[in-house]
């Protein structure tokens, strides 16, 4: 387990002691009961990457990784992660590829829920074999995400497009 809570009182009143690990950087926190992973990623840490939104677990802008889940942050408590967090920005590298993809076709206009796309299209990429993907996997995979500006066709063919260049698109299209 990569976190762990304990109540402590401060001058500031009761919170949790909460170790947290976050793309790769372990973080000692004193937090609040009630506050979510997404307000302690955004406003504790400023890893601004992942994004506020609903707050209702509706939109997928938020979307983080658990170990190697995604998962809405904004729906999780803080002092219930029990695996390593990986935002957006822990995955600057490893999606650099994906985000030229996006770029190449058109797979955002405003930005907003991109970072929960890379997120979740990552996380599928992680547990994709060599030539196992088809487009109805992608379209599964973002389905908790919401783009009102795109109408997803451009975002599923940019998914599409990296996974064919990283080996893991399969040959013939068909469910």
């Amino acid at each position: 387990m990569d976190s762990t809570a304990h109540i402590v009182t401060t001058a500031k009143g009761t919170g949790v002691e909460l170790d947290l690990t976050v793309n790769g950087e372990s973080h000692q926190l004193i937090v609040k009961p009630g506050d979510t992973l997404l307000s302690v990623l955004r406003h504790t840490l400023g890893l601004t990457g992942t994004k506020e939104s609903c707050g209702r677990g509706e939109c997928g802008a938020c979307t983080v990784l658990i170990g190697d889940r995604p998962v809405m942050s904004c729906m999780l408590l803080a002092v219930e992660v029990d695996s390593q967090v990986t935002t957006i920005e822990g995955l600057t590298d490893r999606s650099l590829d994906l985000r030229e993809s996006f770029a190449q076709a058109y797979g955002f206009q405003c930005g907003f829920c991109t970072s929960g796309q890379i997120v979740r299209a990552e996380a599928l990429f992680m547990r994709a074999t060599p030539g196992s993907l088809h487009r109805h996997d992608v379209a599964e995979a973002l389905s908790g995400n919401i783009c009102r500006c795109t109408g997803y066709t451009q975002i599923v063919t940019a998914v599409e497009l990296c996974a064919r260049r990283r080996g893991l698109w399969a040959n013939e299209d068909t469910p």
